[in-house]
């Protein structure tokens, strides 16, 4: 289909609007990491348990949000739930805020995360089913590049909200202070003004013509598809989607996942997607503090440390865009790999060398700039593109599911990873988890830049029979 079939404008509008949940996304997960030591300071946290549980508690609300995201896609559609999860971000942003006692914290990080859960696997899966095929990689990259501006923004604003911290200072002076009264509570409650535009904006978002039509309402689907393109182009892919919901008719549940034909797209979602976090990137945003600590920088130091880590985040991002569509999947998520893997060992060496200080952030910085160019953008895009139209809301909603139980995990293990094998061990570790996500890349993954979801389909389906045919050839 020609590009002057296409609105831009149009697709360019709906698709901001939708990873507008990727920035909430972005700012909800990591403004806790600025605020850490003022909360913590406040609410008189000092067992390590009930910090960890402070850290990871909105991980529950993630796990259970993509649980039931796609139940809530395949039942109500994409846009409902997306507008959903905005509520719940205005909600979170309030509560938390507000909270006067530990439990209340928690109870409003837990409906934030919740938030993050759905919008996690329904934005991405929203801009890939608006978006035309040659350039949808690009466009569901701009969800995670909405994530990385929701990063940027907490840590900003972190940094602006807080006061300069005396060297020194006591867990007493730090909740005097303004910080440990007020400034953590501004921290959090910023998030409400994204949190409110994004609900309001979802109002002129239509709903998704693939879900349209696997509801049966193709009038409606046609009439997005011609606000997206040209006539010709909406029935060219109406046509499209048709084709393979007629293949199969029947009520999708979880066990249609596990139907044969199915099954093996869906595993190389949930690894991918356990690998994306299991690669180790996220622990150097959650626990920022206590790595660039362990280098040798103070609580001010810190501060701006963790902002230098968004600002690259960023950049790398920015470059990414343009690189899915042109490199190709496939070949960024090898790089990522073999890249992290190459720059752990390094990290590993200075921390038992003890070389610390600014080597050690700039291999931080470089891990993080190979990461947002390759697994992190890439890995979005592959999930939202993967999976067969009949099932995408429920696989999807598998794969996400998979990466916040894995997110999780990451979260809940690397302080004790830390106290056994200490940093150096920690992020060796870390480089043989990447060297191994090369080698299932290397293996499975095929390309998938500039194919239509429908004929993807197709593509994936051949694959699975010719490999099912070769492993019975080997048998006899």
């Amino acid at each position: 289909m020609q590009n002057s079939a296409l609105k831009m404008g149009y697709i360019w509008t709906i698709c901001l609007v939708a990873a507008c949940g990727g920035l909430l996304f972005g700012y909800d997960w990591v403004v806790i990491g600025g605020a850490k030591p003022f909360y913590e300071a406040y609410f008189g946290i000092t067992d390590p348990a009930v910090s960890g549980w402070a850290m990871s508690s909105a991980l529950v609300g993630c796990i259970f949000g993509a649980l039931v995201s796609g139940w809530c896609a395949d039942k109500f559609g994409r846009r409902l739930p997306l507008i959903a999860s905005a509520i719940l971000f205005c909600a979170s942003a309030w509560g938390t805020a507000m909270a006067s006692n530990f439990d209340m914290f928690v109870v409003y990080r837990i409906v934030g995360g919740i938030g993050i859960g759905l919008a996690s696997a329904l934005s991405p899966l929203y801009i890939a089913e608006v978006s035309p095929a040659e350039k949808r990689g690009r466009f569901v990259a701009i969800n995670q590049l909405t994530i990385v501006i929701g990063v940027l923004a907490a840590q900003l604003i972190n940094l602006l909200i807080a006061e300069p911290v005396a060297a020194g200072a006591t867990q007493q002076a730090i909740v005097e202070s303004w910080n440990g009264q007020t400034g953590w509570r501004w921290m959090f409650g910023a998030e409400l003004v994204p949190a409110l535009a994004f609900l309001v904006l979802l109002f002129i978002v239509p709903e998704s013509p693939r879900w349209l039509m696997k509801a049966g309402k193709e009038a409606r689907a046609r009439q997005t598809l011609e606000r997206i393109g040209s006539p010709a182009y909406a029935t060219q892919t109406l046509n499209d989607i048709a084709h393979t919901l007629a293949k199969d008719a029947h009520r999708v549940s979880f066990s249609t996942l596990l139907q044969p034909q199915i099954r093996p797209v869906v595993i190389m979602g949930m690894v991918l997607a356990v690998f994306q976090q299991w690669c180790g990137i996220n622990v150097i945003f959650n626990y920022a503090q206590e790595i660039f600590a362990s280098a040798g920088f103070d609580i001010n130091g810190t501060l701006k440390s963790i902002v230098a880590t968004g600002i690259i985040n960023l950049i790398f991002t920015l470059c990414a865009l343009p690189l899915v569509d042109k490199i190709g999947r496939r070949k960024l998520m090898l790089f990522g790999a073999s890249g992290l893997t190459f720059i752990y060992v390094l990290i590993a060496g200075a921390y038992a060398l003890g070389i610390m200080g600014w080597p050690v952030l700039i291999l931080v910085l470089a891990a993080i700039a190979i990461y947002a160019l390759t697994l992190a953008p890439v890995t979005w895009v592959l999930l939202a593109e993967i999976f067969p139209n009949r099932v995408r809301g429920l696989a999807m909603s598998l794969g996400t599911l998979a990466l916040w139980i894995a997110c999780f995990l990451l979260t809940y293990t690397f302080p004790l990873l830390n106290a056994s094998l200490g940093a150096s061990g920690s992020f060796f570790l870390y480089g043989v988890i990447c060297a191994l996500g090369w080698i299932y890349i290397q293996r499975n993954v095929p390309e998938t830049k500039g194919v239509t979801l429908e004929a993807l389909e197709e593509q994936l389906a051949v694959r699975h029979q010719t490999s099912v045919s070769a492993k019975e050839r080997n048998a006899h």
